[in-house]
């Protein structure tokens, strides 16, 4: 008696699994690589509440970032402003302006301004602002020229390159304490930088992981 189908066709079901697994490995893969930040928030400015221009309050008038973020030295995650602190200026400077209005409810009612957070590494990624800064890692190196923004934009790529970058040759980035939340200093040349990044690096016993468990947790 002869068969409907082919002997080959045993094998179809097998042919259809791996097929699957090509695609879904291929499409897991290809969203991995381009949802990470690098890609995704690059470039990202949102429209905050407040118009708040840190190139007018940090570039012209000097203030400092941990002024507004007061947590980054002592906390793993950095902090927005409580109204509070856009009050001790402002129940003076610019009492009357329209844009600040919403600053104003937020004092009157007790609520928080919705402030939208720009900078964001994925749920999968493990990070402590205080651990960087105390460090000797400054503001700049993960977000920029902040004190030439007007809205803070997300400037670096967040991408695991970028940090393995960083954690493979720290002494490139470490520079004094006291320069932390200067966004202008530089080097006085390459030379000078590894010559004090290594003395700081052997100081200070730095040693970031490179492994896959030291920031996925």
């Amino acid at each position: 008696m002869s068969t409907i189908f082919p002997k080959e066709a045993n094998k179809a079901p097998l042919q259809v699994v791996i097929a699957l697994l090509i695609v879904i490995g291929t499409i897991t893969a290809g969203a991995t690589y381009y949802l990470t930040p690098k890609y995704s928030r690059v470039g990202y400015q949102p429209v905050q509440p407040v118009p708040f221009e840190h190139s007018l309050h940090v570039g012209e008038l000097g203030l400092d970032c941990r002024y507004c973020h007061n947590h980054v030295e002592k906390s793993g995650h950095s902090n927005v402003p409580a109204t509070s602190t856009c009050m001790n200026c402002h129940n003076q400077v610019q009492v009357l302006s329209e844009k600040l209005e919403p600053v104003r409810e937020s004092l009157a009612s007790g609520e928080s301004i919705p402030w939208v957070q720009v900078h964001k590494v994925p749920d999968y990624v493990y990070f402590n602002h205080s651990v960087h800064v105390n460090r000797g890692i400054s503001c700049f190196e993960c977000h920029g020229q902040v004190n030439e923004m007007d809205e803070v934009r997300h400037e670096k790529s967040f991408s695991m390159g970028f940090c393995l970058e960083c954690h493979r040759n720290p002494e490139e980035k470490l520079r004094p304490l006291d320069q932390i939340t200067n966004l202008d200093w530089r080097p006085e040349s390459k030379e000078a930088q590894l010559k004090f990044g290594n003395e700081m690096k052997e100081h200070w016993k730095i040693n970031p992981p490179t492994s896959c468990s030291g920031c996925h947790r």
